[in-house]
């Protein structure tokens, strides 16, 4: 093992490390909890998970706890400025250095989302955290945060997506949401059609919070605390990436959403007015019914590519907008893109960044 990582080297250490595993499943992640003695045990927990929303009930469900005087952990995916994004005790990141140092020599094997669960877990373990809100990443059955136990469970939402892995339909991939859902945990649900599937996975209690994602972190918070809270504390939270206003002459705003489900909710959202659309899509996502749904914003976009590698090029990008808006470019490099988005939004229209958080991340990085 080399010496001690610097702040750099955690980033490289972290971007080293396989996003997928060859197999999904939990086995490598128990081991590597046993390994560092169960830091999952030592604090409860709300578990959310969902296809869109979940970093933004987490964290606001989070800020709720440390309003009502817990020691609060969270962790989200994935991050928008930084990898220390991802653990944070009381509302700011943790070292990550010294989380990643905890996991790394136990590490060998692990994917990169296994190795920051297992580091987020320690952490919170280390902090003597009262409760911790830990984001889902992929589904739930199989996500490596399936060891928690956790009391309280959220389930924001259910669209189509990672088929190949959760299922082909609605109903299946709500199943391997909910099945964090165990030993009598009570369940908050954003959809009021998976309360008989919750009720049957084992829910002793089942929630259904309407009004978006601060109605379900209020909820989770008050299941968790068996205690009614103001929702000002989680209100007020600005969460990078997440509507997030960047700009006000022209207005401009970043929202990573990453999905027809997750751009309707945008738009619902969004100041009313005119947009200037910057846009980045993974190609396993729906492009051509995201494309549909922005157009509704305004009639120009201006295509580029985020440095994910399943991201779709701009060129493609643009020929899939332009029956959608009148006036659509190319510009392959999202600095150049949002340059762009700005000459032609000025006077006339607001700036909108979206479709993707790797977009957004790109960004934060350069612009």
């Amino acid at each position: 093992m080399a010496g001690r990582l610097s702040p750099a080297g955690a980033a490289a250490y972290l971007e080293g490390l396989s996003p997928w595993p060859e197999e999904f499943g939990l086995a490598g992640m128990q081991r590597l909890l046993a390994a560092l003695g169960e830091p999952q045990r030592r604090f409860r927990s709300i578990h959310v998970v969902g296809t869109n929303g979940k970093t933004s009930t987490t964290l606001m469900a989070a800020a709720l706890l440390r309003a009502a005087g817990l020691r609060v952990g969270a962790t989200i995916s994935p991050h928008v400025r930084d990898w220390a994004e991802r653990i944070q005790v009381d509302g700011r990141p943790a070292d990550l250095v010294a989380a990643l140092e905890r996991v790394r020599p136990l590490a060998a094997g692990a994917t990169q989302f296994e190795v920051l669960t297992a580091a987020a877990f320690a952490e919170f373990a280390a902090a003597n955290v009262d409760a911790a809100v830990v984001e889902a990443g992929l589904g739930g059955r199989l996500d490596a945060t399936n060891v928690l136990d956790a009391p309280v469970v959220v389930l924001t939402n259910v669209a189509l997506e990672h088929t190949a892995v959760l299922g082909e339909t609605r109903q299946e991939i709500a199943a391997e949401k909910l099945a964090v859902a165990v030993g009598g945990a009570r369940v908050v649900l954003g959809e009021p059609e998976w309360e008989p599937l919750a009720r049957s996975s084992g829910a002793a209690e089942v929630i259904v919070a309407s009004g978006g994602n601060l109605a379900l972190a209020r909820a989770a918070a008050e299941l968790f605390l068996d205690a009614p809270l103001e929702a000002a504390p989680a209100a007020e939270l600005i969460i990078p990436g997440r509507l997030e206003r960047r700009g006000e002459t022209p207005l401009e705003i970043w929202d990573g959403a990453h999905n027809p489900a997750g751009v309707r909710y945008l738009l619902d959202q969004l100041p009313p007015g005119r947009y200037t659309v910057v846009a980045s899509i993974l190609a396993d996502k729906d492009a051509a019914e995201m494309l549909r749904a922005l157009a509704r914003l305004g009639d120009t976009l201006v295509a580029t590519r985020s440095t994910n590698p399943r991201a779709l090029d701009a060129a493609e990008l643009a020929q899939l907008a332009r029956p959608y808006f009148a006036t659509v470019e190319a510009q392959p490099d999202p600095v150049s893109a949002l340059a762009r988005a700005r000459e032609l939004a000025t006077g006339s229209s607001a700036v909108l960044v979206t479709g993707s958080l790797y977009l957004l991340s790109d960004l934060s990085r350069r612009a």
